[in-house]
């Protein structure tokens, strides 16, 4: 047994961010009166183009990223400032989410100089969105045993099989796709490649999936002898699994993972009322906020490591799951305290916790489920 604790070395974010920070709140300050509770539940999912546009042309698309190619050369630290206050206020940054936080970074890193002169510029401009292909109807947790497959042909690739829990594809120009190269499903992790799909495709079919807030985000997506480009391919052949795992590691990790339902505790405690409870909520209120504190710090400490080119996958496995679990106690947190039905009422707040109440289910299967997480963190301890 590895008697090695994980490592969450302290990182503080510099005074010299705080003005920035002042700068995205009062760019969301003019937005913020327009959204309802039930778009702010939708945070990170939420997915709004012209409001991507307008980020962007602020400069906080693609921030890190080399000014060669659009970006604008700035620190981790600021980007993740960025991010924190976007999420904190639940704005609406879905159109260029994953494409800001994984698919930019992954093309960059192992991608074609041609890739990413087309690609990188219209991400950073709010331009494209991107989608990812990673889950099957048979493959979810287990996705390295998935059947969808890339045929070499000549000039390129054809690509037959399903992707299913995509979201917004049925919005997205673009998806970085995970399919199966060589060997069969039975190897798992060899033989696996990622490449960039254009959705407009022909030979490409997307079905929208409903889910129980009424809304169909969610999309199988069906590749019926679909043709691409030798040059579409992302970085090696054969090496998707290992470029999955490190995107996950900036998923599973980032401020997402813990601020999904943030907007919900302070429209909570400015509910609250001298009818209230006051040591329960004190009590659970301090809670909430002692545990947002400390995945902060885990978060900040992740992303240090990122920057210094580590992949500490079991570090970030630790956070996403200690993130999600806490996020999905808020909703009834609030049911507890302000002791209401999240499904009934007009308002701001009853429409933010009904959002959450009904979403919240799902936090722990996006990114990986809990039963992989922890399944990552004992092979970090040794234990499998």
């Amino acid at each position: 047994m590895n008697s090695s604790p994980f490592r969450f070395p302290p990182f503080v974010i510099p005074d010299q961010c705080q003005a920035l920070r002042e700068e995205v709140r009062a760019f969301l300050a003019d937005y913020s009166n327009t959204w309802s509770g039930w778009d702010v539940g939708h945070s990170w999912t939420g997915f709004d183009r012209a409001f991507s546009r307008a980020v962007a042309q602020r400069g906080w698309i693609g921030m890190t990223w080399p000014k060669a190619y659009g970006g604008h050369e700035r620190s981790v630290v600021e980007r993740y400032v960025v991010v924190e206050e976007m999420l904190a206020a639940g704005a609406p940054v879905g159109a260029h989410w994953v494409a800001d936080r994984q698919s930019g970074p992954l093309i960059l890193r192992v991608g074609t100089e041609a890739q990413r002169q087309k690609l990188i510029p219209k991400i950073a401009a709010g331009e494209s969105a991107f989608c990812i292909g990673l889950s099957e109807p048979d493959s979810g947790s287990d996705l390295a045993s998935l059947r969808s497959r890339a045929e070499k042909i000549d000039g390129g690739w054809r690509l037959n099989g399903r992707k299913i829990w995509t979201t917004y594809a049925n919005e997205c120009d673009f998806m970085i796709g995970l399919f199966r190269s060589s060997g069969s499903p039975e190897q798992k992790h060899k033989g696996l490649s990622q490449f960039l799909i254009d959705l407009q495709s022909s030979g490409i079919e997307i079905n929208p999936i409903q889910d129980m807030t009424g809304e169909s985000h969610f999309n199988e997506i069906v590749f019926d002898n679909v043709s691409i480009a030798d040059e579409d391919l992302v970085g090696e052949e054969g090496d998707g699994w290992a470029q999955v795992n490190a995107e996950l590691t900036f998923e599973r990790s980032g401020p997402d993972r813990y601020l999904s339902s943030f907007p919900l505790l302070p429209a909570t405690v400015s509910a609250l009322t001298d009818d209230t409870n006051d040591r329960l909520a004190a009590r659970k209120i301090g809670q909430a906020f002692a545990e947002i504190t400390v995945l902060r710090e885990m978060s900040l400490s992740i992303l240090s490591q990122l920057s210094e080119g580590k992949t500490p996958l079991q570090e970030a496995a630790v956070t996403k799951l200690l993130g999600t679990t806490m996020e999905q106690r808020l909703p009834e947190m609030t049911r507890e305290l302000l002791d209401n039905s999240p499904l009934i009422g007009d308002d701001h707040l009853s429409q933010l916790q009904g959002y959450l109440t009904q979403s919240v289910p799902s936090f722990s299967l996006r990114g990986g489920t809990n039963e992989i997480m922890c399944g990552i963190i004992a092979r970090g301890l040794g234990l499998r």
